[in-house]
């Protein structure tokens, strides 16, 4: 099982980040404004922190269950995520119809096919308004352009991760 998975910033473009879990490396897409000490919400950065893997979902439509350790829930068309900073549900899983600002997890897009929670400004943990919401690691698009804050991994680096991956696993981002 791996422990520790290490995110850092790549040498000529602080949008991408290296990956290192288990002995491999892998390349990774960061936030728009690559990797920051202090995080608001929709600055496009990607937190200098250790975060821990909390929950996460799968597309059950579109694959089966991956092996993993982690609890993985399928994710349905009313599954959304509350980013609205003065709503009482902010960075918190919603369903859909949900009128404040929110993302829909069901995407067409694939990069929520797989898409791991961190514990970045959750509750019960302490959630801060504004302090920034949903740090996931998800699948990224092809070439790796950057995300809202996430991380994001090549679909084949996120089915070498998961079986090597559970609750205990730390995402430590470094400067």
């Amino acid at each position: 099982m791996i422990s520790t998975i290490f995110v850092r910033r790549a040498a000529r473009d602080g949008r991408r980040g290296v990956l290192v879990a288990g002995g491999w490396s892998f390349d990774c897409a960061l936030g728009r404004s690559g990797l920051r000490p202090i995080k608001r919400e929709g600055d496009g950065a990607t937190p200098i922190a250790a975060m821990r893997i909390v929950s996460g979902w799968f597309r059950a439509d579109r694959m089966p269950r991956p092996r993993t350790a982690l609890e993985l829930e399928p994710i349905g068309p009313r599954d959304g995520w509350c980013d609205a900073p003065t709503d009482p549900n902010y960075n918190r899983p919603v369903r859909l119809p949900f009128g404040p600002s929110h993302e829909a997890m069901m995407r067409a897009d694939r990069l929520y096919d797989v898409c791991l929670v961190l514990d970045w400004n959750l509750p019960p943990f302490g959630c801060m308004r504004n302090g920034g919401s949903a740090i996931f690691l998800h699948v990224a698009k092809p070439g790796f352009p950057p995300t809202e804050g996430c991380i994001a991994v090549a679909p084949e680096t996120m089915r070498r991760l998961l079986p090597r991956i559970g609750s205990s696993t730390m995402v430590r981002t470094l400067a």
